[in-house]
């Protein structure tokens, strides 16, 4: 790594840090804001089973390249890991079955995320909400 120069006559210069890492990007922001906010408990884990399911409905899109048996396989580690969870009796379903859809295609995923739209409704902020449908409506688009 190069000194900087201090020479009067010479600006300083300014070199990148070989170990600086790059920006950190959520792709549903929202939900995993709430989800840190949220006290212990019901919202937080409903946002967190939510924040899981989104993220293996958007891998289920072309874009993101995803073999049917890596989803399929990422979907069975997510339903084990939301057995484990305290999540109210109407919204334990509809995410069970958002992240089985996922392993499918995307019309099968995004007719279960309408339905995990229409019951944590009450339980996800606007901003998560919103999130969740320009996903759907990303889906509904494919």
């Amino acid at each position: 790594m190069r000194e900087p120069l201090r020479d009067a006559d010479s600006p300083v210069l300014v070199t990148q840090l070989p170990y600086a890492l790059s920006v950190t990007t959520f792709r549903f922001a929202a939900l995993a804001a709430l989800a840190g906010r949220a006290p212990i408990g019901g919202q937080r884990e409903v946002a967190l089973a939510t924040y899981l399911a989104a993220r293996l409905a958007d891998d289920v899109r072309s874009a993101r390249n995803l073999s049917p048996a890596t989803r399929a396989e990422r979907a069975g580690s997510a339903r084990s890991w939301m057995s484990n969870l305290a999540l109210p009796n109407t919204v334990r379903p509809a995410l069970v079955r958002l992240v089985e859809a996922s392993a499918n295609d995307t019309a099968d995923t995004a007719r279960a995320l309408r339905v995990v739209i229409g019951v944590t409704a009450t339980l996800l902020d606007s901003g998560a909400q919103s999130e969740l449908e320009r996903l759907a409506t990303a889906l509904e688009q494919s």
